[in-house]
Parts: structure tokens; C-alpha cells; sequence
């Protein structure tokens, strides 16, 4: 429904409480731009609870996910941002080990 080009994962932890301007203020702060048709990606402290803001090219989405039990595979001693391919944003949102997963879904490393 949404085109996106491009999947971006902030490191550094997002209140949870903040709405879509919030959001799109971290977006800025973080990555210098909100980019049409990117994902920008914030996780809770815990990594708990994640939040996605997209830019449509018109407006500004936000959607945000809780695992019930677990939590998401966030990388906590990364840089603070890095780019995500398609099949490791279907993993992370599962609440999978996403890093070993290669181009279309390629297990590379255990």
C-alpha cells in the first residue's frame, strides 16, 4: 500500500509515548532528513515495543508493534543508524534474529 524505497533503524532508544511529530522530530535529529518513501525505525530501551514512521511522499505514517513475549533483536553497540534490506525488516518486526539473513531471505551466519 505504501511505497518504500529505503528501511533506516535508529540504535538509540525512542520514548514510546512520543505521537507522529515526535517521531518525525527523532527522524530529523537522527538522520538529517525525513526522505519520501523511507521507514525509519525506533525501538524502546527494553526493545519491547518498536515504532515505524514513513514518509508517503505526501504525509508522514506512523505505526508502531508490540511482541507480547520477547523482544526485538536490536543491535545496542552498532552505529547509531544503519540500513535495513526487506527481508531482515520481516524478520526484526517478528521479533527474529534478523542479522544472519541475507538478500531474499539467504540464512548466512548463525
Amino acid at each position: 500500500m505504501i511505497r518504500i524505497d529505503a528501511i533506516w533503524l535508529c540504535v538509540v532508544p525512542l520514548d514510546m509515548r512520543v505521537g507522529t511529530e515526535g517521531a518525525l522530530t527523532r527522524v530529523v535529529n537522527v538522520f538529517g532528513e525525513a526522505r519520501p518513501h523511507h521507514a525509519y525505525l525506533f525501538a524502546n530501551r527494553r526493545a519491547t515495543r518498536m515504532k515505524a514512521v514513513v514518509h508517503d511522499g505526501i504525509g508522514v505514517w506512523l505505526a508502531a508493534r508490540r511482541l507480547n513475549a520477547g523482544k526485538f533483536a536490536w543491535p545496542h553497540d552498532a552505529a547509531p543508524t544503519m540500513s535495513l534490506t526487506r527481508p531482515r525488516l520481516e524478520a526484526l518486526v517478528l521479533g527474529l534474529p534478523w542479522k544472519g539473513i541475507g538478500e531474499a531471505g539467504i540464512i548466512t551466519r548463525l
